[in-house]
């Protein structure tokens, strides 16, 4: 009887601080449009510019980062957070940055388990494999590997889970 009151009560509690972060989280005003294509002109953009980050990483680790986690919906996360949350938790909080068209996380939390953000060094180098892992995603036609916390996710949801991730970071880069 207690177990069922304290998961009746860590539901309760999850939707209000869901629900609390969802009117907490941006309005959804974007660079570019929610897309594959929008995400792809702001890329373009930004060739042969020197950016800066204005907190955290710089924007060759920022640009890596994003590209890691389209690579690892590809090809599978290398840590996975437990099932029970993948199932619950995750989803709920990709619900609410869908809702929203808008994501909101840590600029600088790296992907459990993925390699240093250090290679490609250059910013040129980094925004480069971006756009070459946001091609191979467009061309994506089998099936996708669980995210790490959202769990399973469609192309069209991993689209949109990409293209906010991408503007999230983006959010903290300015030209120099």
């Amino acid at each position: 009887m207690q177990r069922r009151t304290l998961l009746k009560g860590a539901a309760v509690g999850g939707v209000a601080v869901l629900g609390a972060g969802f009117w907490a989280l941006p309005a959804g005003v974007s660079p570019a449009a929610l897309s594959l294509d929008g995400a792809r002109q702001v890329l373009a953009s930004f060739h042969n510019k020197t950016l800066v980050n204005l907190k955290g990483w710089s924007p060759s680790e920022v640009f890596n980062h994003c590209a890691q986690s389209i690579e690892y919906s590809l090809d599978g996360y290398p840590e996975l957070k437990p099932a029970w949350f993948r199932h619950s938790v995750g989803p709920a909080a990709f619900a609410v940055f869908s809702a929203r068209g808008a994501m909101r996380h840590p600029l600088t939390e790296a992907i459990p388990g993925a390699a240093a953000l250090a290679e490609p060094a250059s910013q040129e180098a980094a925004l480069q494999r971006l756009q070459a892992a946001f091609e191979r995603f467009a061309a994506h036609t089998g099936e996708l590997q669980p995210h790490f916390a959202y769990g399973a996710l469609d192309h069209e949801a991993y689209t949109q889970a990409h293209v906010m991730h991408l503007y999230n970071h983006l959010s903290l880069l300015r030209l120099a």
